[in-house]
């Protein structure tokens, strides 16, 4: 049955081909924005047509983001309703459920997963929603309700905050849907234990993307020492110390995710080689030069210096500035892990960049391995922004 909604138009000049191949997103410049376009609800679901009013598809609508479309399901007379959104929760923890043995990992994530805007981490028993997208906003109740029926988790959270948000013309709210959460919650991972604030920590409480990454950068710490600079909640430090590290320092500007990485060294039985620092990673890592401090394994992993477009230069900056700071810490034939979460530098830039800077501190080095985000964290072949994480292991020379 047809459902009665709304219907938006490409423009001729718009790439229907793209859409058509499997591009989730509609620009607000390639449809026909008249009056009735323009007084459509944020978050609305309309029908999608070609110029030539051909039905491509059943979208989502934002008139106030320049992403104005987002396409739901290529069937036009899909119902977006409750048994769709448990659907598409249940296939994407089909893929989770075969590759991890233990219920911690994103759940969803976002148009990779056929949910536009949605993530969704899951810690155990709970699940923390982030709805990014006007469409997800409005069906936010219903999405807790599909996420439970489909995994069996008794407390949903929904973590709206964020950049993508705000572009969506959307608030922020951080807020405990279904069931309780009394405090942190423990996640198991990579031999680590680690402490994930859910309602107050960065994001969803943990970055579940790098693990992988941390997995690698452990089978190189074995007897070392280590420093993690932008360490979190102990990300790389406390996987090196699970795999046998001598020592990991843990360096972080927020007081709180570094208490969080102390509790989780305490949990996994090394807290007697676990120190942190508080501080800004730039002037931490020119103190540490100034000591002439060295470190066996060398790993920074900022924010995202590249946000967008428009920060991509001075991004780029910051990632070699930060190469080429922490390249003099690594000891001779030691190794230097430098990450990056921005989707706009692209590996290529970012391998450059690394590479320039760890040139103007006058080491050489071998690029030995490229990390990404872990399975968990698909990538949608169309959307480039889809695969955002970066992640270069090398070895510096004498």
């Amino acid at each position: 049955m047809t459902q009665t909604r709304p219907t938006i138009r490409l423009r001729p000049k718009a790439n229907a081909r793209a859409i058509r191949h499997g591009f989730p997103w509609v620009y607000d410049n390639e449809l026909v924005t008249d009056r009735r376009t323009k007084a459509l609800t944020p978050g609305m679901i309309a029908t999608l047509e070609d110029n030539e009013r051909t039905p491509m598809g059943t979208v989502a609508v934002n008139t106030g983001s320049r992403i104005m479309a987002r396409m739901l399901d290529r069937d036009p007379e899909a119902v977006i309703d409750g048994a769709w959104l448990q659907a598409r929760i249940a296939r994407a923890l089909a893929h989770r459920a075969r590759i991890y043995d233990a219920p911690f990992y994103r759940l969803v994530h976002a148009e990779a997963d056929g949910l536009p805007g949605i993530i969704i981490d899951r810690f155990g028993d709970v699940a923390v929603i982030q709805p990014n997208a006007a469409w997800a906003d409005v069906l936010v109740e219903e999405l807790a309700d599909a996420v439970i029926a489909a995994t069996g988790v008794t407390t949903v959270v929904k973590n709206a905050s964020g950049r993508s948000r705000a572009l969506e013309g959307l608030g922020e709210e951080t807020v405990v849907m279904r069931g309780t959460l009394d405090g942190p919650v423990n996640v198991p991972m990579n031999g680590a234990i680690y402490v994930a604030d859910i309602l107050g920590g960065q994001k969803t409480g943990l970055f579940f993307d790098q693990r992988p990454n941390h997995a690698f950068a452990a089978t190189l710490s074995r007897g070392a020492r280590v420093l993690d600079v932008f360490s979190h909640v102990g990300g790389f430090g406390l996987a090196a110390l699970a795999a046998g590290a001598e020592s990991a320092m843990a360096v972080d500007g927020s007081a709180p995710a570094l208490a969080l990485a102390e509790q989780g060294a305490e949990l996994g039985g090394v807290a007697d080689k676990f120190t942190t620092c508080k501080g800004d990673a730039f002037g931490v890592l020119e103190a540490l030069q100034d000591e002439d401090a060295k470190f066996d394994v060398v790993v920074c992993d900022p924010p995202a210096f590249a946000p967008s477009k428009k920060a991509l230069e001075a991004g780029l900056r910051a990632y070699e500035r930060i190469a080429r700071l922490a390249a003099p810490l690594v000891a001779p034939g030691g190794y230097l892990v430098l990450c990056s979460c921005s989707h706009a530098a692209d590996l290529t830039k970012f391998r450059n960049s690394s590479a320039r800077g760890i040139g103007r501190a006058g080491r050489s080095a071998q690029l030995i391995h490229t990390g990404y985000a872990g399975p968990d964290h698909p990538q949608l072949p169309q959307l480039a922004e889809s695969g955002y994480l970066k992640a270069l292991f090398f070895r510096l020379d004498g």
